[in-house]
């Protein structure tokens, strides 16, 4: 052996990347992620391909489109909310009660397990072509059906009706959490959320017209141009979903002649939102002094804000959809005013349920207003306005999920 031959550095080995045996599973659940962060129309092929490291090409070899990846995790969720209900054969054996209570247990945990998703089964769905959307939406009908039968054999005095707003009413307190990121232990949070569910169920909601309910069908005067136009722009970007309204659109909704004319009153689309959205949370911030100021206790108090809170969101259902829907297309310098007047209501709410409960942390109460705040967007979603599920009725419901039970009227 030379000199030369001792003296020089071997050869590295030449590393052969091999394509992951789960390689289609992982890029489903980064697509997921990615969406889940950022929304369906957030997110690029580019930006899912970066994720994993890996080109655009390999990407496609999986999956055809962006379109095909969002329809991929959306059926699954809804999959997962049909095998959560799904009894097992020793079930027969069950007493009603312990039936209806495995199935919240599981549903919760799938709902858990999936957290950083579930906002997307919520707010994003709207996106799917029909015929998934209708896949997707039977999936969760034929859920809530199997609760509903649940809820009767535990409650067979209840109308039908009632059961349904019941059954839809677990769905969404035991979802509301992909709406945050309020934390707690993943055991707590299950409790949490179980006993909420079966409040809803046990809870008396009979009772009379609540007084935000008397107060509404206050004929509204004529609005100013700006408030016309964050009107028509809030109906549109409900309609269609924001990504697909243009200021054009916003425009001819509010009789204006062309797009620059709404550029003399709000810089930009995101403008729109964000100025629509400051409203909203100003009402609802604006109500806790006085509210906090005259009650005789936390819970009166808190009954007050539900009340004019849920007024609020009849009046405006669009708004009340739209501000959870759309809050990713806030300009980020305005997501961050909002979300701290957000945090600040939130806070105030969950003091008052801590006081009226004192068997709750502050935290546990955090997670029960947001439920209650979601509960509201889902129950108009569901029902509209058919008389299901009137504003009192909503209100009962709100005071269930933050207190325990309704209040006395």
């Amino acid at each position: 052996m030379t000199s030369k031959q001792i003296d020089e550095p071997a050869a590295p080995a030449r590393q052969i990347r091999r394509r992951p045996k789960n390689r289609r599973a992982q890029i489903a659940n980064e697509a997921a992620a990615a969406f889940g962060a950022h929304g369906y129309h957030g997110v690029s092929m580019d930006d899912i391909a970066r994720r994993l490291d890996i080109s655009s090409a390999a990407l496609y070899r999986h999956f055809p489109s962006k379109y095909a990846l969002f329809r991929e995790e959306l059926l699954r969720l809804s999959g997962l909310a049909l095998a959560a209900v799904d009894l097992p054969p020793e079930a027969e054996n069950w007493s009603a009660r312990d039936r209806l209570d495995h199935v919240f247990e599981a549903v919760i945990a799938a709902t858990v397990a999936n957290r950083p998703t579930v906002a997307l089964a919520r707010w994003e769905r709207r996106y799917l072509e029909p015929a998934d959307f209708t896949e997707f939406t039977d999936q969760f009908v034929s859920a809530i059906a199997v609760v509903r039968g649940l809820i009767r054999a535990v409650r067979p005095e209840l109308d039908g009706h009632d059961r349904a707003v019941r059954a839809v009413s677990v769905f969404a307190v035991a979802s509301s959490i992909g709406d945050h990121h309020a934390s707690l232990s993943a055991k707590t949070l299950a409790q949490l959320l179980k006993s909420t569910c079966w409040a809803l169920v046990d809870a008396d909601l009979r009772g009379g017209p609540s007084p935000a309910a008397a107060r509404r069908g206050t004929e509204l005067p004529q609005p100013f141009k700006h408030e016309l136009l964050l009107r028509k722009a809030v109906e549109l970007f409900h309609e269609r979903g924001y990504p697909n309204v243009s200021m054009e659109d916003i425009a001819s909704a509010a009789d204006l002649s062309a797009a620059s004319a709404v550029y003399r009153y709000y810089r930009s689309k995101s403008d729109l939102l964000a100025a629509a959205f400051r409203r909203a949370a100003d009402r609802v911030s604006a109500a806790i002094p006085t509210a906090v100021g005259t009650a005789g206790n936390p819970a009166e108090a808190l009954g007050t804000l539900i009340d004019l809170y849920v007024a609020g969101s009849f009046d405006e259902r669009a708004l009340t959809f739209v501000y959870y829907a759309e809050f990713s297309h806030v300009d980020p310098a305005d997501q961050v005013t909002l979300r701290h007047l957000q945090q600040l209501i939130i806070t105030e709410w969950a003091k008052l349920v801590a006081e009226a409960r004192p068997e709750l942390s502050i935290g546990e109460a955090r997670i029960l207003v947001h439920a209650a705040f979601s509960l509201v967007v889902d129950l108009g979603r569901v029902f509209g306005d058919d008389g299901i599920c009137p504003q009192d009725l909503v209100v009962r419901l709100l005071q269930t999920v933050t207190l325990g039970q309704p209040l006395p009227r």
